[in-house]
């Protein structure tokens, strides 16, 4: 076997860690991404009794989007464990049923745990790929493990930049619809003075409101 081969050989074997941008992405979509690496799917050794997984840190995940309403819509159940009739104070017992927008405000990180929790197949080997999951709500990652980093997850879409992110001369240069006259926005300084006060004072009277009498 030649240095070439023995090489591809120790990068297949080998636990790769990936780094994946959540933001803007949809995390029921990445998951199905992140899965496949965390399961080691993405090698030609995979087997399902096989625990070939890689690492993957996902940032940004305070960031992620959901389609049309689903932040209200969508609802995670949750069970304290404990009877309904059992209350303490100030506390809510028994089962939960919290939206994704309420979730994600506690937690910026579950949504996309959960999604790639429930993404997985439920068998002995899940809890060990979901230990290889790592994920941070921005993109403040521990130095020790962006040093192991050796390859970034391509997102499901492109993220568009904001108005901050554009020069002044991308903005001149934007195609326009219409332009505008020179004079479509006029002074009005100085107009007030040249109001008729008693003109003015008919006016505030017509729109002071009037006392109400009930017969």
């Amino acid at each position: 076997m030649s240095r070439f081969e023995r090489v591809k050989q120790w990068s297949t074997f080998a636990r790769t860690w990936h780094i994946y941008d959540a933001k803007w992405q949809n995390p029921f979509q990445s998951a199905k991404v992140i899965t496949k690496h965390l399961e080691g799917k993405n090698k030609p050794i995979y087997h399902p009794s096989n625990d070939c997984g890689d690492h993957v840190i996902v940032v940004n995940s305070k960031n992620i989007a959901l389609l049309g309403r689903e932040w209200q819509f969508r609802v995670y159940f949750h069970h304290t464990g404990y009877p309904k009739a059992y209350r303490h104070v100030g506390k809510v017992n028994g089962p939960l049923w919290i939206p994704a927008w309420q979730l994600h405000d506690r937690d910026p990180t579950l949504i996309m745990w959960k999604a790639c929790y429930n993404n997985l197949e439920g068998n002995l080997l899940r809890p060990k790929n979901m230990a290889r999951l790592h994920i941070y709500p921005d993109e403040k990652v521990p130095e020790d493990l962006l040093e192991n980093v050796t390859n970034q997850i391509s997102g499901i879409r492109p993220v568009p930049k904001s108005l901050d992110q554009y020069s002044d001369k991308e903005k001149e240069e934007f195609p326009k619809m219409f332009d505008y006259k020179k004079d479509f926005v006029q002074d009005y300084k100085g107009l007030d003075n040249q109001v008729n006060p008693k003109e003015a004072e008919a006016i505030q009277k017509l729109f002071q409101p009037r006392p109400i009498i009930f017969k």
